[in-house]
């Protein structure tokens, strides 16, 4: 028999969580058709000795709402061994929308996601208004990774309520039935679910709350009753625990959404250092009650801390809101560079304080002691030692003129690490407790946002790794690795045809050299829409991408095939499996 594509002599990581094996595979028509030992061979074959074979990753946190519509390589994700995406989180989005609320939207996102204006403003056709549009728009979409949507709150509450919608007033009872509606005709439509926001965090540049943040708990449930009239979707939402909120409270509100909506949700949770205790508390509530329910509530987790990436050409530092560093902002990296390192302007800047209204941006300006050198490869379990504030108090230096030093490195284009979430005790212990748990989800690399702040999508790389190779103590297990990062997000959104290496699932597949895996620290590209900059974080030890059977990626090149398409709503697994 001849088979399209056969990879032989491989170590097969099947995401099954089970023990991994050496065999082939045989595929055709963008399916897997055999794996073990067969007869016949395929037209293209690939030696995979010595390597893992393992399913497409699925990263089911992203924002690539945006990106999709203007490009075809939704990287950095399709550098790290993912093969589906699933965008529309935290509540945020571009549809629905009429077009004189356009504006609204991109605050929010250039807000909430760091997403600059111009770059949506130049690379946004908005050639829709309805969800159904959006989604028959990404119909029409090609990529190098299959890609799947949600229906996000903040766009449907603008869209029913106009600007009433985007300043948080309440709803009423016809408006919470138009929501209700909508999202009903989404996840009909194709979504795969619904999702919001009650995060304090989660505002615009301007400082004000994104629409969704304040709602109160029948319109939450509106959007779950959407969910129950579709008989299918997923809930997904980012609570406000993170700022205080009580968790018990928000446990009780998730459990009153599956109620109404008959469907799984899933809710981000991190380790913040005013908030160490939250983890330990929602893993137990969520053991008790995935325990009496068949309906779950699962956590979103990271393998690794939220790292803010701050320079001299990214969104954030520490001096960007001084007086005397905005004088300087908008001239050339060299020129700027020039003119940090006068005596003067140095003296000036050390000695301010930021000036900003944004709460968020206040704090992430003025916690300089909190910050690392970000190296080459990056550490991203850094040793306490080298932390700004100890380097500060060893030397008796200033954190903040540490700070300056390492921006100005590299002529201006040093980097440093704020671990914003789950390195509260300067190690990552509490983040291998939230990925070991059974009632998580490895999630939240935010691809498509954050451009110049965040470069978190590359955590597939990270597992492998970090947890699975390098780390001296408390090592995690390969095939309960790979597990985590396909099968088991494609499980939780329904997505059921992918994730695993058997007959029948897509031949989404990667093989991978254990041995070279490696992720160098991210890089600064101007390829956006009107030249937009973005962080970019590449891998080695990719040897080969496949998605639908097509190769996509070889040795960490794009090969140019654009196998990726739309995925529209929950897929079934195959009756051969």
């Amino acid at each position: 028999m001849l088979y399209e594509t056969v990879i032989r002599n491989g170590m097969i990581v099947d995401g099954s969580g089970n023990d991994p094996y050496i065999a082939d595979i045989a595929i055709s028509a963008g399916k897997i058709v055999a794996i073990g030992t067969f007869a016949g061979q395929g037209a293209e074959e690939f030696d995979a000795a010595g390597k893992l074979v393992t399913p497409g990753f699925v990263d089911i946190h992203t924002h690539y709402d945006g990106q999709i519509t203007w490009e075809q390589r939704m990287r950095p994700s399709s550098d790290h061994g993912v093969t589906t995406v699933v965008m529309g989180n935290c509540g945020v989005g571009f549809a629905p929308c009429r077009p004189h609320q356009r504006d609204m939207l991109v605050e929010v996102m250039e807000g909430v996601e760091d997403i600059p204006e111009v770059v949506m403003t130049e690379g946004l056709p908005w050639n829709w208004e309805s969800f159904p549009e959006y989604l028959d728009v990404l119909a029409g979409r090609e990529a190098d990774v299959d890609f799947a949507a949600q229906v996000p709150h903040s766009p449907v509450r603008v869209f029913v309520m106009g600007e009433r919608g985007a300043a948080r007033v309440a709803a009423t009872s016809d408006e919470l039935q138009q929501m209700r509606e909508i999202v009903r005709e989404g996840v009909a439509a194709g979504a795969l679910g619904v999702t919001t926001s009650r995060n304090h965090g989660h505002r615009t540049v301007a400082g004000e709350l994104a629409p969704s943040v304040d709602a109160d708990r029948a319109e939450l449930l509106a959007l779950a009753g959407g969910l129950a009239d579709a008989g299918t979707g997923v809930f997904q939402m980012i609570p406000n625990s993170h700022y205080g909120d009580d968790p018990q409270s928000d446990m009780a509100l998730f459990r009153d959404i599956v109620a109404t909506s008959g469907r799984p949700l899933s809710f981000s949770l991190l380790q913040k250092k005013y908030q160490r205790d939250l983890p330990e508390t929602m893993l137990a509530m969520l053991k008790d009650y995935n325990a009496d329910n068949a309906t779950p509530i699962r956590a979103q987790v990271f393998p690794r801390p939220i790292g803010m990436l701050f320079g001299l050409e990214l969104s954030f530092h520490p001096f960007r809101f001084h007086p005397s560093f905005q004088a300087i902002a908008d001239l050339p990296l060299a020129e700027k560079v020039s003119a940090l390192r006068e005596p003067d302007l140095r003296a000036r800047l050390l000695a301010e304080t930021p000036v900003t209204d944004n709460p968020l941006y206040m704090t992430l300006a003025s916690d300089v002691a909190d910050l690392y050198p970000m190296g080459n490869p990056p550490n991203y379990e850094p040793a306490a030692a080298s932390r700004l504030g100890a380097r500060a108090q060893e030397e008796g230096r200033n954190a903040a003129e540490l700070a300056l030093d390492a921006l100005l490195e590299q002529d201006g284009r040093g980097l440093l690490m704020m671990p914003s979430s789950n390195y509260v005790d300067g190690n990552l212990d509490m983040a291998r407790r939230m990925i070991s748990d059974p009632n998580t989800i490895i999630a939240l690399g935010d691809g498509g946002a954050h451009y110049s702040l965040i470069c978190d999508s590359s955590f597939p790389t990270f597992v492998l790794t970090h947890w699975v190779r390098d780390r001296t103590e408390g090592r995690l297990p390969l095939a309960w690795a790979v597990r985590q990062l396909s099968h088991e997000p494609a499980r939780a959104v329904g997505l059921d045809d992918r994730g695993l290496l058997r007959p029948g699932y897509k031949a989404d597949i990667n093989v991978i050299d254990p041995e070279r895996l490696e992720l160098p620290a991210p890089t600064i590209v101007y390829d956006l829409p009107a030249g937009g900059r973005r962080l970019i974080q590449q891998a080695k030890g990719y040897e080969l991408t496949m998605v639908s059977g097509m190769v996509t990626y070889r040795n960490g090149e794009a090969s140019g095939a654009l196998p990726g398409r739309f995925v529209r709503g929950a897929q079934s697994a195959p009756l051969a499996a």
